[in-house]
């Protein structure tokens, strides 16, 4: 059975809030809504008042963790201050690895690693809303809604986990690369277990970059705009992103942005997931005009 991917090429508030509602997907109890902060000084995130809509509709509270790198954002006191700075203290926030310990979440069945470290408050929520900004990325070629749920929800020494797959006592960034994307599979799926599918996505096609929010110095977007997609299956969504790009012939961009994506073999997160088998590559796209 195909997975249901909403699309509008109309990029504005009121939309995402217009394909949420057409997904028809209630998200109960405590809402956590995963938005990307975005790193001091990247200037390619989607804003807080550009998801304010959808937050609200949800009644949900923001969530982020820290990261495994240097930056504005990996311990506490920076990343809070960041979140000050970017606007998004403007809803209830909660940055979920603020304290340990990690709650650990066991993946019995994950192709490379069988657990994950995610930041202790999530037990706290009973359903999750993913907020992505597609676009590129320096290490898993795209980022999107497996990222979000994998990397995004991860802590910090969590991010490192699955970086160095199951091996934070070496050089993490320099592990085998599709073990890496297959680590991200498998803990992407233990969120989705822990919420036993009580999660919605939406993935937004703007200032399509080659660099992540992360990046400090990220480039200038290299594509046009492509729109807002919206699903109840991460692996649909993303592929249906990916599939956009590669539609986009006529734009000047396209070719720097796939160059980014397949070099890092990005596509095979989406490959493994769908192994793994917590959603499909097959989807119907319903344009939304």
């Amino acid at each position: 059975m195909r997975a249901k991917v909403y699309f509008s090429k109309e990029i504005t508030p009121e939309k995402v809030l217009e394909l949420y509602r057409l997904l028809g997907k209630e998200l109960t109890g405590k809402v956590a809504v995963k938005v990307h902060s975005g790193e001091v000084g990247n200037q390619n995130f989607l804003k807080p008042d550009f998801w304010r809509p959808v937050i609200d509709e949800v009644g949900g509270t923001v969530v982020e963790c820290n990261t495994a790198y240097e930056g504005g954002r990996d311990t506490t006191e920076k990343h809070l201050k960041t979140i000050d700075d970017h606007g998004w203290n403007v809803f209830d926030f909660d940055l979920l690895d603020a304290e340990g310990p990690d709650l650990e979440l066991s993946i019995p069945d994950g192709k490379k690693i069988k657990k994950n470290f995610v930041g202790k408050n999530l037990k706290n929520y009973n359903s999750l809303l993913v907020l992505s900004h597609f676009k590129g990325h320096p290490m898993g070629g795209y980022g999107g809604a497996l990222k979000q749920l994998s990397i995004g929800i991860a802590s910090s020494y969590g991010k490192a986990y699955i970086h160095g797959v199951g091996d934070t006592n070496g050089d993490i960034w320099s592990s085998d690369h599709d073990s890496f994307l297959e680590s991200m599979a498998d803990a992407a799926g233990s969120v989705i277990d822990f919420f036993d599918k009580n999660i919605a996505y939406i993935n937004v096609m703007k200032n399509l970059s080659v660099d992540c929010d992360c990046c400090e110095v990220a480039e200038d977007p290299c594509m046009r705009d492509i729109g807002i997609l919206v699903s109840d299956d991460p692996i649909a969504i993303d592929q249906a992103c990916i599939d956009l790009v590669y539609s986009a012939k006529d734009d000047p961009g396209q070719k720097h942005l796939l160059e980014r994506i397949e070099s890092r073999n990005g596509v095979h997160t989406i490959e493994a997931a769908a192994e793994i088998g917590y959603g499909s590559r097959e989807y119907e796209l319903i344009e939304v005009k």
